[in-house]
C-alpha cells in the first residue's frame, strides 16, 4: 500500500523526468531554474442572474466546485452594489478555488484525460487564449463533464473558467509546456 508521502502525481513525475529536459533542449535554457513550470490553476464558477434570484445557487456552485477541485472553494461576493442588475454589496455571486502543488497536477491530469474527452463535439481548446505573460485561460460550458459530479443530483448546469498560470515568460514557452502536458490545442 502506498504511503501518502511516497505518492507523486503522474504529471508531476512526467515533468521531472522528461518535460524539463525537452523544454531545456527546445528553448536552450542556460540553467534549470529558467525552465517554465506550472504555478497554479484557478477555477471559477460565476452564477450571475441565478444567484441574484436565489442565494442558494452560489452555495450549490461552491459545493460542486469543491468536489471537482478536491479542496474547499470560497464563495465570491459582489464588491459593490449595481442597481440595474439588482446586485447588493457582499451578495454571493459564485465560487472560486486556487490549486497548487500535487492537487494542481492531479486536476490538470483529470481535465485532459477524463473531462475534455467527455465534452460534446470537442475539437480541442483554442491555442490563442494566452495573456502575453505565459498564462492560459479557457472556459467549459458544463461542469458536469467532471466525473466527481453526480449528473442526477445537479440542479443547475454551471459554466466554468479555468486559468492555468505558468512561470513562462512568453506565450510560446507556455504553449510548449502545456503541449508537453498533453493539452489538446486545436491550432
Amino acid at each position: 500500500m502506498l504511503d501518502a508521502a511516497d505518492y507523486t502525481p503522474r504529471l508531476k513525475a512526467l515533468y521531472r523526468t522528461s518535460i524539463r529536459a525537452a523544454m531545456k533542449e527546445e528553448f536552450g535554457y542556460k540553467n534549470d531554474m529558467m525552465i517554465p513550470k506550472l504555478d497554479k490553476i484557478v477555477l471559477n464558477i460565476g452564477c450571475g442572474a441565478e444567484a441574484v434570484r436565489d442565494s442558494k445557487k452560489a452555495k450549490s456552485a461552491q459545493e460542486d466546485l469543491s468536489k471537482i477541485a478536491g479542496q474547499k472553494a470560497v464563495v465570491t461576493k459582489a464588491k459593490k452594489s449595481i442597481a440595474g442588475f439588482r446586485v447588493r454589496e457582499e451578495m454571493p455571486l459564485g465560487a472560486k478555488v486556487t490549486l497548487r502543488g500535487d492537487r494542481m497536477y492531479e486536476f490538470l491530469d483529470r481535465l485532459t484525460t477524463v473531462a475534455m474527452p467527455r465534452i460534446r463535439d470537442f475539437r480541442g481548446v483554442p491555442g490563442k487564449s494566452f495573456d502575453g505573460r505565459g498564462n492560459y485561460a479557457m472556459g467549459i460550458k458544463e461542469h458536469i463533464v467532471f466525473p466527481e459530479i453526480d449528473f442526477d443530483k445537479v440542479d443547475e448546469n454551471w459554466g466554468m473558467d479555468i486559468v492555468i498560470a505558468t512561470t513562462a515568460k512568453t506565450d510560446d514557452e507556455a504553449k510548449a509546456l502545456l503541449k508537453h502536458f498533453n493539452m489538446p490545442f486545436n491550432s
